[in-house]
């Protein structure tokens, strides 16, 4: 084959795999964007804020505020809830601290377990209505964490895919290149490389 022909042949599948690259990229690139766009706009719908920066002043157990807060949800505090960054603290540094100041440790299938027991005792029910909402409210704001985890994956996929198309189109110009200077007569092998060489005695 002549090398000529087997540059441009190797430049065209290399052009193909940038064109490839680009689609894909730009597809996780919007997957990105949509990604943070949900989490954003569906957050934002909840009207959840942290509590103000003065309640974090008055940190005790056993109130709204408790000292193990402090080095995680304080940095939030007087802010609405938009992120999937604040929605995972939110959820595991906030709601999940006073579920587990509950009794049964505001395990809901606990609490739900002993109000069956005892269907007449009021307050069980009331505990199991506020665990209910407790653990949906944390199970909803760990999904949007999660999903904003997915977007932020996608989007330094879609950087990586442009950055190796870049690479491949960097390769392909020198592919052409090389094609335009290489000689019409040249073979990629040459004929003489495929002669058995003698064997000196």
């Amino acid at each position: 084959m002549q090398r000529r022909v087997f540059d441009i042949l190797a430049s065209a599948g290399g052009a193909v795999i940038v064109v490839v690259l680009l689609v894909a990229g730009s597809l996780l690139m919007w997957g990105a964007s949509f990604a943070n766009s949900s989490v954003h706009n569906q957050l934002a719908q909840q009207e959840i804020f942290f509590p103000s920066t003065e309640a974090f002043s008055h940190a005790r157990s056993g109130t709204e505020i408790t000292p193990s807060m402090i080095p995680s949800v304080s940095q939030y505090a007087g802010e609405q809830l938009l992120t999937g960054a604040q929605a995972k603290v939110y959820a595991n540094n906030f709601i999940a601290v006073h579920l587990s100041e509950m009794p049964y440790g505001g395990v809901y299938a606990k609490i739900s377990s002993a109000a069956l027991a005892d269907p007449t005792n009021a307050k069980l029910k009331a505990l199991e209505q506020t665990s209910f909402q407790g653990t949906t409210l944390r199970g909803l704001l760990l999904e949007a964490y999660a999903f904003s985890v997915f977007g932020e994956i996608a989007f330094w996929a879609g950087i990586a895919a442009f950055v190796l198309a870049g690479v491949m189109l960097a390769l392909v110009l020198l592919g052409l290149w090389h094609a335009r200077r290489v000689p019409e007569s040249a073979e990629l092998l040459e004929h003489g490389s495929h002669q058995r060489q003698p064997i000196p005695t």
